[in-house]
């Protein structure tokens, strides 16, 4: 064999097997399938949240790997929420605090979680609610498909007493699960897992339920008969040793004395847990479809509900507070060859580290311009010690920390509330003015966050949409007026 033969042949050689190499590389990296559930708060079965949810599929989700019980948002919404959590980048950092505020103005060079698989050979798909629905960011996908409208409530349903309080809305449907919009989110996750020899890839379903209006099927309903609902145990004088920043974000004779006037607490409880149960079945067929997909082995897991919610408690219903019931939220995921079976740790997280926790699981660099820490070594070792408390923000200047043992909020006008979750695990005992405290204050205070960005512009067309809702709702009373 000539000299010249034997080089091509040796040179060909090489770069075959730096191809095999390349492609043995490209298919051993593990596929992420990203669930999110919006509004969900904590009362799934696997976290014992409230005594008559059923959520067997987010449960044998959280059976398979890690459960954090102690995990919390970056804030109470889910535009500042989910704006963080998809780039990294914390509220006080951004400027971004509120849903009225459009982030990717105020953060125009960030590059998002699924931006940043792209941009590492990733494919980048996602369905539903994964950014605010209002604010989007198709740039940072290959392909996604918007969430769609929902059947109607007949008008029996709709003009129920029982089926309102002011803008806290639910109602029966008489749907098949098919015609919801969560069931099309779904089906798009079903059918990408379906198709073999996909590129490694960045899997995102948003699912919108328990999210307002609590309108789902009525076999839902069912599961949750009416008399045999538990609501939430509320002291009547909850607030009585709450600051008056505190009171005023509760707004006691809002939502909770609609609810109380209407005699409805009840009937909305019934349709919170029915939007759980519907969100839950969703879940479970798309972990069914990558059970039955060639991608099981590979592809990490992670479901996380965007913010806890209201129902009640501390006279408050929503989210939008800085108490446990608002900032605490799943998480669980499941990652082949690192979590062990059945895990759980208690020790308080927050969701900005799930973005830089990818990145090492990924292999992916980690930008500096990331707020939250890698927890990888918890998933590892769940009972290890962690030093880091969950911090979330609601508005300029009003913190909460919450770690292992404490929460302490602080408002922008310097009122405090501490409460320690040992000896009361529903806060109803504030115990910032106690002068026994002082060090556990002064310990979890260096937590907060040293810069408060100016706030981000708001979303000029949502003053229009409430300034047109409001002329046409006098409009309609001048309309009713006339006629009688």
């Amino acid at each position: 064999m000539s000299r010249s033969l034997f080089g091509l042949l040796l040179l060909l050689s090489v770069i075959c097997s730096g191809g095999m190499q390349a492609v043995a590389a490209e298919t051993t990296r593990p596929n992420v399938l990203f669930i999110a559930v919006d509004d969900l708060n904590d009362w799934i079965s696997c976290l014992g949240g409230h005594p008559d949810c059923k959520t067997p599929n987010i449960d044998r989700l959280a059976a398979r790997g890690l459960l954090f019980t102690n995990s919390h948002c970056a804030a109470p919404a889910c535009n500042p929420s989910r704006a963080a959590l998809l780039t990294g980048i914390r509220p006080s950092s951004s400027g971004v605090y509120l849903n009225s505020q459009p982030w990717r103005p105020a953060m125009q060079s960030a590059v998002t979680l699924p931006q940043h698989f792209r941009n590492h050979g990733y494919q980048a798909n996602g369905s539903g609610k994964i950014f605010h629905g209002r604010y989007n960011d198709y740039g940072s996908w290959d392909d996604y498909l918007k969430q769609t409208g929902d059947p109607k409530p007949t008008p029996a349903v709709l003009q129920d007493p029982h089926s309102r309080a002011g803008t806290i809305i639910w109602g029966v449907l008489d749907a098949q699960d098919q015609e919801m919009s969560d069931y099309k989110m779904a089906n798009y996750a079903i059918e990408f897992l379906g198709k073999p020899d996909q590129k490694p890839f960045f899997l995102a379903c948003g699912i919108y339920r328990p999210h307002m209006p609590w309108q789902v099927p009525r076999k839902y309903y069912d599961m949750y008969p009416l008399d045999k609902i538990h609501i939430p145990e509320v002291p009547e004088h909850d607030l009585d040793d709450i600051p008056p920043a505190g009171v005023r974000m509760a707004r006691p004779q809002g939502d909770h004395a609609k609810i109380l006037k209407t005699e409805n607490w009840r009937y909305a409880v019934q349709a919170y847990l029915a939007s759980i149960a519907f969100a839950d079945v969703q879940v479970g067929r798309v972990l069914d479809a990558l059970d039955a997909s060639p991608y099981a082995k590979n592809t990490i897991v992670v479901l996380w509900g965007d913010h806890g919610w209201h129902l009640g408690e501390k006279h408050h219903w929503r989210k939008f507070s800085l108490w446990e019931e608002a900032t605490r939220a799943p998480l669980m995921m499941v990652v082949p060859g690192v979590t062990q079976v059945g895990t759980r740790c208690d020790q308080a997280v927050d969701f900005m580290n799930i973005y830089p926790t990818l990145c090492e699981l990924c292999d992916l660099p980690r930008g500096d311009h990331l707020d939250g820490i890698s927890m990888v070594s918890l998933l590892k070792d769940p009972s290890q010690t962690w030093e880091r408390p969950a911090l979330t923000t609601h508005g300029r200047l009003n913190h909460a920390v919450r770690d292992n043992r404490y929460r302490l909020i602080r408002y922008q006008n310097g009122d405090e509330e501490l409460y320690d979750h040992s000896q009361d695990p529903m806060e109803w005992k504030n115990l910032a003015d106690d002068p026994r405290y002082a060090d556990i204050k002064q310990k979890l205070a260096k937590w907060f966050p040293e810069k408060n960005a100016p706030d981000a512009p708001h979303d000029p067309e949502l003053g229009k949409n409430r300034k047109n809702k409001r002329q046409q709702g006098k409009g309609k009373q001048k309309k009713k007026a006339a006629k009688s």
